[in-house]
């Protein structure tokens, strides 16, 4: 397999080509012969002339690269190499949404052939590729695992918006059906990540390794905000205490925040489902989820009383957020936290103006309902800083005094301006 592949002999395909497989898809087209594979054909149309429908890669990314786009099925029958890097959200109760990852082994399915490979990157619960996705590959194809096919799991560690850590230089577990396919997965990995390759011992360690990195993030800045909330009636900083605390050599260095997106926002909740199908309540995973799923509300609910302490009525009152991402830097508003902010604002009568300089405001209104603001405008009763995108790092309280009301609110989500607001109203987490 690996001869082949580096004599163009035999192709890799990537299923899925959005945050996670395009960039996949390109640093394996530098050596190898690359299929990309995207059901969306207007997403297809744009990456063939070098655009990244996610805005997160240049047009120099797509050169120098042996890669070809479609949406066609039967072009995936020149593949050999199958990756699958497909969306897996969880749905309107928090349960996993796996429709698109069984689209996509049906899709596989429909082509694979004796001797071929099949990588998963989606992240699932532990078992879901050997439970859920191998059986669909199996009743496809009518070919049985290990005998005719090998299959394998590699977890994505793709971060949006983070140039530093690329795809090639963080290091990449991988796990495989048998002895001979984690080699090779191992193998065909190893010719593009600098950084190293880790074997695990199952496909099911790999799967669980993944969705509990996310989880121990989620739990950790889910202690900060519910510390954020006992510090807050307590009138103390929660940063100045966590920089305090941060002296201490072995003080793990979270903040409180938002916490959304298509990773730690969702991830944890794959977890808390395979535990509840094996008879266990995840109490202290489920906690955390609640009370960052909360914060939103919290924020806002934070602002009405502040602009009620002013004499102000709520509902002749005017609000900017700035930033309806889900985190700084990047285009992708998925499970945004900010729109439960500007949900909660909204009823109670609150007008508000949103601005973000790098959502899509049709975008953003077809996922929430709610449109962007194309400017910023003035007389704000409260100012939010959401999202901490580079363009809102320059602000100085003159900035935020030109737009605000008298007795003007700045509420610093990320405490960006800790220590610069004399003039304001000042709130952070």
């Amino acid at each position: 397999m690996i001869n082949e592949l580096e004599t163009k002999k035999k192709k890799i395909a990537v299923i899925g080509l959005g945050y996670v497989g395009l960039p996949i898809a390109l640093a394996f087209a530098k050596k190898f012969s690359v299929i990309g594979f995207d059901i969306k054909q207007d997403r297809v149309d744009l990456m063939k002339q070098g655009i990244d429908p996610s805005k997160e890669l240049e047009s120099t990314d797509f050169e120098n690269s042996d890669i070809h786009f479609t949406a066609q099925l039967e072009e995936l029958k020149d593949a050999n190499f199958f990756i699958v890097a497909v969306p897996t959200p969880i749905d309107e109760h928090n349960n996993p949404d796996m429709r698109a990852l069984l689209a996509a082994s049906r899709t596989v399915g429909k082509v694979l052939k004796k001797g071929d490979y099949v990588v998963f990157e989606s992240t699932v619960y532990p078992g879901a590729t050997e439970e859920d996705c191998l059986p669909i590959l199996e009743e496809e194809s009518g070919l049985k695992v290990v005998q005719d096919f090998k299959i394998g799991y590699s977890p994505e560690r793709i971060n949006p918006g983070d140039k530093e850590h690329t795809i090639t230089k963080i290091l990449k577990v991988v796990s495989g059906c048998c002895d001979e396919s984690l080699d090779i997965i191992a193998k065909v990995y190893e010719s593009i990540i600098t950084a190293g390759i880790y074997k695990a011992a199952t496909i099911k360690v790999a799967e669980a390794a993944k969705v509990i990195e996310n989880t121990q993030r989620d739990l950790n800045i889910a202690l900060m905000n519910e510390l954020s909330r006992i510090f807050s009636k307590m009138n103390i900083n929660t940063y100045d205490v966590l920089e305090a605390a941060g002296t201490k050599w072995n003080f793990l260095k979270f903040s409180p925040g938002l916490v959304g997106g298509h990773c730690i926002g969702v991830d944890p909740y794959y977890l808390t489902y395979k535990a509840k199908e094996v008879g266990y309540h995840a109490k202290v995973i489920i906690a955390g989820r609640e009370t960052n799923d909360s914060m939103g509300p919290y924020v806002a609910q934070k602002v009405i009383k502040m602009i009620t302490e002013q004499g102000k009525a709520p509902k002749s009152s005017k609000v900017l957020v700035l930033g309806a991402t889900f985190k700084e830097n990047v285009s992708d508003i998925r499970n945004s936290k900010v729109i439960d902010i500007i949900k909660e604002l909204l009823s109670f009568s609150v007008s508000v103006d949103t601005f973000d300089p790098h959502a899509d405001s049709e975008e953003f209104k077809h996922e929430y309902g709610v449109e962007l603001s194309p400017k910023i405008n003035d007389n704000y009763d409260a100012i939010m800083v959401a999202v901490s995108h580079k363009e809102f790092l320059n602000y100085t309280e003159e900035d935020f005094l030109k737009i605000s009301s008298e007795n003007g609110i700045l509420v610093d989500v990320k405490g960006l301006f800790r220590g610069k607001v004399n003039k304001l109203q000042y709130f952070s987490l």
